[in-house]
């Protein structure tokens, strides 16, 4: 399941340099998460990394977007060419 931002969001940016696949970017009003590119850091770490650093705790998994472990580690296949 990809993650996303809730309204709470309070834009201290702290999660974007995090994203080891550049899922997040600036919204119109918050920041915003990429589903197509958000494997939940893995491949990359055990856990997702803004989930991890968001001082307000608004990195949550999107409901909209439930996907497996191996969907997950499909998509990072992909993100970096594998496949």
């Amino acid at each position: 399941m990809a993650y996303m931002i809730t309204e709470e969001c309070i834009n201290c940016g702290a999660c974007e340099p995090e994203c080891p696949n550049e899922a997040i970017y600036v919204g119109d009003e918050i920041y915003e998460i990429e589903p197509e590119k958000c494997t939940e850091c893995v491949g990359h770490f055990d856990e997702s990394q803004c989930a991890a650093v968001c001082p307000v705790d608004c990195c949550v998994p999107d409901p909209n977007h439930q996907e497996s472990r191996e969907e997950l580690e499909a998509k990072y296949r992909r993100l970096q060419g594998e496949e």
